[in-house]
């Protein structure tokens, strides 16, 4: 058993290795990897371990591998390349691309057992966190309360933000080379608080829906975690179901 997860935790350290070194240039687009006996070699795992580093990275849309050709780095696509039929991680972009994020304050935060209940975070560690309002051109109040509690090993993405108002999870891509490939989604009713109530222009114990959402990445590792708060008349969730017939 501790062989198998020692071996898990040492692709993941080669594919990250990889992942920063392509990210950094030292493998520009159009240049292959080394071969799979020279990452043997370079990294002392097995070949198996080698071949697990680059099928995250083939995850992460980094690089591409043929037979005979070698592993070769590829252009990023866009984000809109995985759309997908009912809901999709593009929807995000699009409803946090229409309404501007004006950011009130940023810091490293320990999370306390209050806050890992109400994150599903550790408690004990720490975290970039960001809070904020989203609003809509042209409205007289924020269309919610947002805060993004963002993975320390990806917070060098605060510096960016004070010249950036749309989503933040596409920084944390295009920054470490990245892909999100899970959005879980949970939304809960709850009363506004007597602070909040004022900041979002509505009467403390207002009814409003509280939309928590967790980004993962092909590493199954928690990038972001964002909480908003959205007063109920300001808020609607749409989604579309299909029949499957077997």
């Amino acid at each position: 058993m501790a062989d198998t997860e020692t071996t898990d935790h040492r692709y993941l350290q080669v594919a990250r290795t990889l992942r920063k070194e392509i990210v950094d240039g030292v493998y520009p687009v159009g240049s292959h990897l080394p071969t799979e006996h020279q990452l043997c070699e370079r990294f002392s795992v097995s070949r198996y371990t080698v071949r697990e580093a680059l099928r995250r990275l083939r995850d992460d849309n980094l690089v591409a591998s043929r037979p005979r050709a070698g592993t070769m780095v590829v252009p990023r696509p866009s984000s809109d390349s995985y759309v997908q039929d009912v809901v999709s991680i593009n929807d995000l972009l699009a409803f946090a691309t229409g309404a501007r994020f004006a950011i009130e304050s940023t810091g490293m935060v320990r999370i306390t057992n209050e806050l890992a209940t109400r994150t599903g975070l550790g408690s004990g560690e720490e975290w970039l966190v960001v809070k904020g309002f989203r609003r809509i051109e042209g409205a007289e109040f924020p269309v919610c309360r947002t805060e993004y509690y963002i993975n320390r090993a990806f917070a060098a993405v605060g510096r960016l933000l004070p010249r950036h108002t749309g989503p933040i999870f596409p920084l944390i891509e295009d920054l470490f080379g990245l892909s999100i490939v899970g959005v879980r989604q949970e939304i809960a009713a709850v009363l506004v608080s007597t602070e909040l109530a004022d900041q979002l222009s509505v009467d403390a114990g207002t009814p409003a829906l509280e939309v928590h959402r967790t980004y993962s990445t092909s590493d199954c590792e928690v990038a972001q975690v964002t909480i908003n708060t959205h007063p109920a008349a300001r808020f609607r969730h749409s989604m579309t179901m299909r029949r499957v017939r077997g």
